[in-house]
């Protein structure tokens, strides 16, 4: 392992101990119980030591059992092993509790933070590999601080109280083990460090593995569709293969670990209680720390075990470096979507409620007036007013998704208040991208973009957004009452504000005549909805928001005929006294509109009404009469 992994997850395991320095009074408790549960270890190991040399030995040379002083030295150890026994109870329950609430703590903080990402992170992410972050690695997290740490703080403790004891007994012998040690470590080092890349590899093969299985579950009609079960299967099966290989060859060394530091352990025991036998024996001077004295055979058994826990605490060590390293795998999955840079926005201009005068003055109100208004700061510290209208211009706009790959090139347009701009064009010429632009999920490399003569810049994204209005083709519904979804467009609008918005989108109908109306339960897929029904809830949902602009992406494009004109219908009244950019494949739904743009590899070529564009007998001439076909 390099020395740069090395500080890196020094790094994540210092922003994961955070967490759980939050909780500092328990983190206080739950270390004097770790205390207490290693003195108690040690405790044990010395008093067989006594129990030996000080009453069993003198009992037997004397040749009589004398109960009394025996019974007594007994009750004190029962004392202090229950004291033991209670200490390890209570840090269990306050680990138990605290690991849970700082796993709540990790995934609200994850969750908030992904709430502020822009749209480009989501579009190269797959969803089931985000979700991986909420569920496997969170959970990895929760093992390291629920079994890894306390039991590293209690090796760490033990170590200490155990090392200071030996050295009390003997010199000699704690060198010995002290020599067994720097073996084990020099094997751990070396399994720990094959094993930790494989463990991390494992982590991000399970996140690959679960983007692919919720793409397959979302999509499956499609694959039973154009019969691909069988590609599908063989597809999930190599994803499957790399996870099992990376698990396989992560856990072959990590299993490795036990036996080999066991039998270590084992040999050091057999070796140790044979140098303690002959110093025993011989009356070998024995070095303590103390002096220079003989061994007893009640100190060499003490001695033993001391040794013993030692080294099953090393081994404890070695054990949970396997741990570590899968949970810093974990862990460091967590911390770089946390470290992803949040959406920027270094607007300044907010929407306000307005009041207007007679005289066209513009003045901030609290209540809702349903008269906007953009409240722009001065240099003063002041503010102005600009009534939004809906005046979007795009001005020399050159725009990619990646470098060296230039998606709009040159776009210039205008709408004014009231308009209808539709964009017709080829899958990919950059319809979308356009109106991706406008809400700013995106950024321009180079022009302008003003909204009601504003740079969209300027404007507060949250602000710029609340005054937009977007249908899109893929309906996305929440799982809820029909009111909820319709209601998440304006989370405080009343239950008549809702209706009056389904009665708009020509939704109040077909929802009137299910079993529970508007309290309706769907799922998220809306799945116990047809399309036509899914989308008019999605124009409800963009109606109840009042936005003055709207954008319309293919809205229609899923369904059938019928429902089209259900759906248009639905449309047209939500266009009504609005700007609206519409994007759609069927040329019948744009007649109306005030000027069409055709678009042809991210560049505007014709641009006209529906008449004009007819007449000039060009693309979209060729387009609407059939002679050439959307791609």
């Amino acid at each position: 392992m390099t020395d740069k992994k090395q500080k890196m997850d020094f790094k994540v395991l210092k922003r994961v101990l955070s967490y759980l320095l939050r909780y500092k009074l328990r983190c206080a408790a739950a270390f004097v119980c770790i205390v207490i549960n290693a003195l108690v270890g040690v405790v044990s190991a010395m008093a067989l030591g006594t129990l030996i040399d000080r009453y069993i030995v003198p009992m037997a040379e004397a040749g009589r059992f004398d109960g009394g002083p025996l019974l007594g030295f007994i009750g004190v150890l029962a004392l202090i092993f229950l004291a033991g026994i209670f200490a390890q109870f209570v840090n269990s329950r306050i680990f138990a509790v605290m690991t849970q609430s700082i796993q709540r703590d990790i995934r609200n903080d994850m969750f908030s933070h992904m709430q502020t990402l822009p749209i480009k992170y989501f579009d190269v992410n797959t969803y089931g590999d985000v979700m991986s972050h909420y569920t496997n690695d969170t959970d990895t997290l929760r093992q390291l601080l629920s079994q890894t740490i306390p039991n590293l703080v209690s090796t760490a403790i033990t170590i200490l109280v155990t090392f200071v004891s030996m050295l009390i007994s003997s010199v000699w012998m704690t060198l010995f083990v002290l020599l067994f040690v720097f073996l084990m470590m020099q094997v751990t080092i070396r399994i720990a460090g094959k094993s930790g890349k494989y463990f991390t590899e494992q982590q991000e093969r399970i996140g690959e593995l679960n983007g692919f299985v919720e793409e397959m579950i979302s999509g499956q009609r499609v694959v039973k569709v154009f019969n691909h079960e069988e590609e599908t299967t063989e597809a999930f099966v190599k994803f499957n293969n790399e996870l099992a290989g990376a698990s396989r060859r992560a856990n072959a060394f990590a299993s490795m670990m036990g036996p080999v530091m066991m039998n270590l352990g084992h040999l050091q025991y057999v070796l140790l209680a044979v140098m303690g036998a002959i110093l025993v024996s011989f009356k070998l001077p024995n070095l303590t720390v103390t002096g220079i004295s003989l061994l007893t055979l009640g100190t060499v058994v003490s001695f033993l075990q001391l040794s013993r826990s030692f080294t099953q605490t090393v081994n404890n060590v070695a054990q949970q470096t396997n741990a570590i390293v899968m949970a810093m795998a974990g862990a460091k999955r967590v911390f770089d979507l946390m470290d992803e840079a949040p959406e920027e926005d270094e607007g300044t201009v907010t929407l306000v409620n307005a009041r207007e005068a007679a005289d066209g003055t513009l003045t901030e109100c609290e209540e809702l007036t349903h008269t906007w208004a953009w409240k722009v700061p001065k240099k003063d510290g002041t503010y102005f007013y600009i009534k939004l209208e809906g005046d979007v211009r795009m001005s020399h706009v050159d725009f990619s998704y990646v470098e060296d790959k230039q998606v709009l090139k040159d776009i210039t347009l205008y709408a004014e208040p009231g308009q209808k701009v539709a964009f017709v064009g080829s899958t990919g010429a950059g319809k979308t991208t356009v109106t991706n632009l406008i809400n700013r999920f995106y950024d321009i490399q180079q022009g302008d973009i003003t909204y009601d003569g504003i740079p969209v810049r300027d404007i507060r994204k949250g602000a710029l957004r609340k005054s937009l209005g977007i249908v899109l083709q893929d309906v996305n519904l929440f799982t809820g009452t029909i009111r909820e979804n319709i209601r998440y467009g304006k989370l405080g609008a009343s239950d008549e504000e809702v209706e009056e918005a389904a009665k708009l989108a020509n939704a109040h109908d077909f929802i009137s005549r299910l079993p529970e109306g508007y309290e309706t339960v769907i799922d998220g897929t809306g799945s116990n909805l047809s399309q036509g029904q899914r989308q008019l809830l999605s124009i409800a949902r963009a109606a109840i928001a009042d936005p003055p602009v709207m954008i319309l992406d293919e809205a229609t494009s899923s369904i059938d005929t019928r429902t089209e004109a259900l759906v248009q219908h639905g449309m047209d009244k939500l266009m009504q006294n609005r700007t609206v950019f519409v994007i759609a494949h069927r040329l019948s739904t744009v007649r109306n509109s005030d000027v069409i743009m055709v678009l042809e590899h991210g560049v505007i070529i014709e641009r006209g009404t529906h008449e004009q564009l007819i007449a000039e007998r060009g693309k979209y001439y060729q387009l609407y009469t059939g002679a050439f076909e959307l791609e």
